[in-house]
């Protein structure tokens, strides 16, 4: 890893009649618009989408890390990270978001430290520590033969 601080650039453009388009260097484009609850198409990525998605990539990558560092074999993970949108005190945000984590690991590994390294993942996911609203994660460890 770099040292900190990192730098991170995306550029956004659009035009009145359409959606966006979503830059970073060296990776595809990502087209962008509001989600149907705000009167988009539904069939793009939407901001709160995004918002989403990199709390469970961030948890799960996050995992991953701790996990290799540890010497922890786990087989599967899954994600799925809800997002609560309201208005508070005449602002919008984000009053909510539950992610929930579905470990799948072999019967040689524990159960326990599974449960330990997801708790650890979710401390240290830098996407969730940088919001104001509450997060929350809960976990199902499954334990299969390989």
């Amino acid at each position: 890893m770099e040292d900190l601080p990192h730098q991170y650039r995306v550029k956004t453009q659009g035009s009145a009649t359409s959606v966006l388009t979503s830059q970073v260097d060296n990776l595809p484009d990502i087209v962008v618009a509001p989600p149907v609850q705000f009167g988009g198409p539904g069939d793009q990525w939407s901001p709160e989408d995004l918002l989403m998605a990199s709390v469970a990539n961030c948890l799960v990558l996050s995992f991953k890390a701790i996990a290799k560092a540890s010497g922890f074999e786990w087989l599967t993970i899954e994600c799925e990270s809800d997002g609560t949108l309201d208005k508070v005190e005449r602002k919008i945000q984000f009053t909510d978001i539950l992610s929930k984590v579905t470990l799948c690991i072999p019967t040689t590994e524990s159960t326990e430290k599974a449960e330990k390294l997801l708790l650890k993942a979710e401390e240290t996911c830098f996407v969730s520590n940088s919001m104001t609203c509450d997060s929350r994660m809960e976990c199902e460890i499954i334990v299969s033969e390989v």
